[in-house]
């Protein structure tokens, strides 16, 4: 570990603290390890070996962030709800809102076996029939949390469903403001002034209302061992709410690349890949009309111009946050300066949107 990254260690976890912690919860155990993933660009996760027990944590990021964008009790709270549902979900363990412990509120669930796409498939889906069985699961498993009966299982307050969409706009456009309080002394993005001016004219009347997870996309979901691909778990709660349907799938169409789409933005390469350009994959028309079948609502193409530009962004909302916590010493990731570069790569992807450019 770096220097840099031990430092940065330091500030997300008081290991001796946390180990205090955990035998009073869990009880005494012999080993004892705690690890930084740092595959994700948001909430901080850490694996943590306790004893026989494979746990995860996950915590908000050090310093200032933006109102609501990390709220890790609430991301515990609908996966712990959702235990139980037809939803594939890790079991969930603890949750703490001591500070003491930590410096945040953070929850702890079991570790759970498999493969996150992220990069690129696993040797065992190289085929064309597992390719289409991965495009299947992952917008299948979308449709069982969008008929999930969120009143059922205790979470008909999580959200207030009229207006969300419009306040989806709204909400990303101050999220961008508040970074670029920040950035804009380093370079501006006018590009998203005119996407946040269509976005604003352009959203969509009587929108339906379902269990919205609000970071939906293939490397959100975990893959369960062996040749025949099923969904083991869905990750990342943190902005799940009750809201337009819709808005996942746009969002999880965004980082599904066709044939002859243009290359994702150079500088975003972490965040996007198209490996699901090869053959076997469904194309997004094919998952669209998957989606409509198990669900019942409807996704013509102009309903995919105006929510997967929304959700390109909004991807430019968090690279730009990103941006922010980089310029005020908040994160070691090494994706966030490549964001200078990368949010305006992304709003010009949404105004090819916008423009026809890249169509359903």
């Amino acid at each position: 570990m770096s220097e840099g990254s031990e430092e940065y260690f330091e500030r997300i976890v008081d290991t001796d603290r946390l180990a205090d912690y955990l035998e009073d919860e869990l009880g005494p155990a012999e080993e004892y390890h705690v690890e930084h993933h740092q595959e994700g660009h948001s909430n901080e996760t850490l694996f943590v070996t306790w004893g026989e027990r494979d746990l995860v944590i996950r915590r908000p990021p050090p310093g200032e962030v933006a109102d609501n964008a990390h709220d890790v009790l609430r991301e515990h709270r609908v996966v712990d709800a959702l235990q139980g549902t037809d939803v594939p979900l890790p079991p969930t363990v603890l949750a703490c809102e001591d500070h003491s412990v930590m410096g945040s509120d953070f929850y702890v669930m079991e570790r759970v076996e498999g493969d996150v796409l992220r990069g690129g498939e696993p040797e065992r889906f190289a085929t064309p029939e597992a390719r289409r069985r991965v495009g299947e699961e992952l917008v299948d498993t979308l449709a069982r949390i969008h008929a999930v009966d969120y009143e059922a299982v205790g979470l008909g307050d999580l959200g207030y469903p009229p207006g969300f969409t419009e306040r989806q706009v709204k909400r990303w456009s101050e999220q961008l403001t508040w970074a670029f309080d920040v950035t804009a002394e380093e370079r501006e993005v006018p590009t998203l002034y005119d996407v946040m001016e269509w976005l604003t004219e352009n959203v969509p009347e009587g929108t339906p209302t379902a269990l919205v997870h609000g970071d939906y996309k293939l490397d959100n979901v975990m893959y369960a061992p062996g040749d025949d691909p099923e969904v083991a778990a869905v990750f990342d709660w943190e902005m799940s709410t009750l809201g337009d349907p819709l808005t996942d799938l746009g969002w999880m169409l965004s980082y599904w690349w066709d044939e002859g789409d243009p290359d994702p933005p150079a500088a975003t390469d972490t965040l996007t890949t198209n490996f699901m350009t090869r053959e076997g994959y469904p194309t997004r028309r094919d998952l669209v009309e998957r989606y409509e079948e198990r669900t019942g609502f409807t996704y013509d193409e102009e309903a995919d111009r105006f929510y997967r530009t929304l959700a390109v962004y909004k991807l430019a909302g968090l690279g730009e946050m990103f941006f922010r916590r980089y310029l005020e010493g908040n994160s070691d990731d090494p994706m966030y300066p490549r964001m200078r570069d990368g949010v305006p790569q992304l709003a010009a992807r949404a105004q090819r949107i916008i423009d026809g450019e890249e169509p359903l």
